[in-house]
C-alpha cells in the first residue's frame, strides 16, 4: 500500500516520523509533496521516501493520500486531486474543515473515504492527542489501520464531530496555554533567584510529571491538587491566590475563545467552499 502527504510541515513530518521509527510505514512506500522545497529536502535527508512532482501525481499513485495542508489550501488542493481520489482513502487533519465540506467537494458517494482529523504538535515528541472523526466514511478496516498509525505519536480517541471545537480548545491549541505556564513558572523562579536554565527545566519537568500524574493514577486532578496542599502550608496560599487572580476562569474563557473562532474558520471556509 502507497501512503501520500501533501504537506510535510510540523505535523506532517511528525506523522511520517512517528509512523517510520515504529515500522507501522516504510519510507520507500511512502510519497511526499509540498510546494516548499526546503521542507521536502528536510524529509529526503532523513528518510528514503519517494517525491511527487504535483498534489495531482501523489493522489494518482497512492492508496492513502494525508492532507497536512493549512486549512486556507485545502480548497485548492481538494479540487486538485478530485478526480484521482476514486477508490482512495482521504485522510484531513486541517481544522475548521468538516466532514460535511470534505464530503461535498470529494463527493457523497462510496467511491472515496474520508476521515476527519486533530492531532497536535507534542506528536512531535511522541507524545501527542489525536482525535479521530467518529463520522466518517472509512470503514472498519481503514479505521483500525488509522488509530494505528495515530497511535505512534501518542494517545488517540474517536469522538463525535460534536466535539471537534472543544477539541481544539483543549488539545489543538492547548499546548501554547501550557507553554505560557511553563514560562510564567521559570520568571516567577528566576525571580526569586533561580538560573534560568535550570528555572525552565524545573517548570517543564513539573508540569510534565504532573501530567504524568493524571494519567497514571487515574485520580482526579482536583484529588491530586489536595495531596501537594498541606494544612497551613505553602502550596495552599499559591493557589488561593490563582483562584483570586482569576486562574482557573481564564483557561475557560481562553478556551469557549478558541472554540468559537474555530466554528467561525469553520464557517468562513464553508461559505468559500460553495462558491
Amino acid at each position: 500500500m502507497l501512503v501520500g502527504f501533501i504537506g510535510t510541515g510540523n505535523m506532517g513530518s511528525a506523522i511520517m516520523k512517528g509512523a517510520f521509527q515504529n515500522c507501522f510505514l516504510k519510507p520507500y512506500e511512502t510519497f511526499i509533496y509540498d510546494v516548499n522545497e526546503e521542507q521536502v529536502k528536510k524529509i529526503t535527508d532523513q528518510f528514503p521516501v519517494r517525491v511527487a512532482q504535483s498534489n495531482m501525481d501523489l493522489a494518482r499513485q497512492c492508496d492513502v493520500i494525508i492532507l497536512a495542508v493549512k486549512p486556507a489550501y485545502m480548497r485548492n488542493v481538494l479540487a486538485e486531486i478530485l478526480k484521482f481520489t476514486h477508490n482512495k482513502r482521504v485522510i484531513s487533519i486541517a481544522a475548521g474543515w468538516t466532514m460535511g465540506m470534505l464530503m461535498d467537494i470529494l463527493g457523497r458517494d462510496t467511491s472515496v473515504q474520508i476521515l476527519r482529523v486533530m492531532p497536535n504538535t507534542p506528536a512531535l515528541v511522541g507524545e501527542g492527542y489525536t482525535a479521530l472523526c467518529e463520522e466518517t466514511t472509512f470503514n472498519r478496516q481503514s479505521i483500525q489501520w488509522a488509530k494505528e498509525l495515530f497511535s505512534t505519536l501518542g494517545a488517540v480517541q474517536v469522538l463525535p464531530e460534536r466535539l471537534f471545537d472543544a477539541v481544539v480548545a483543549v488539545s489543538g491549541s492547548s499546548p501554547a496555554y501550557v507553554y505560557m505556564l511553563i514560562e510564567a513558572m521559570a520568571d516567577g523562579a528566576v525571580r526569586l533567584g533561580m538560573p534560568r536554565k535550570l528555572a525552565l527545566q524545573a517548570a517543564a519537568q513539573s508540569v510534565y510529571g504532573a501530567a504524568k500524574m493524571v494519567l497514571a493514577t487515574g485520580e482526579h486532578p482536583s484529588q491530586l491538587r489536595d495531596n501537594v496542599c498541606s494544612p497551613g502550608g505553602t502550596t495552599i496560599d499559591a493557589v488561593y491566590t490563582l483562584e483570586k487572580d482569576g486562574f482557573r476562569a481564564a483557561v475557560i474563557e481562553a478556551m469557549e475563545v478558541c472554540a468559537e473562532k474555530n466554528r467561525r474558520l469553520a464557517a468562513a471556509h464553508d461559505r468559500r467552499s460553495r462558491i
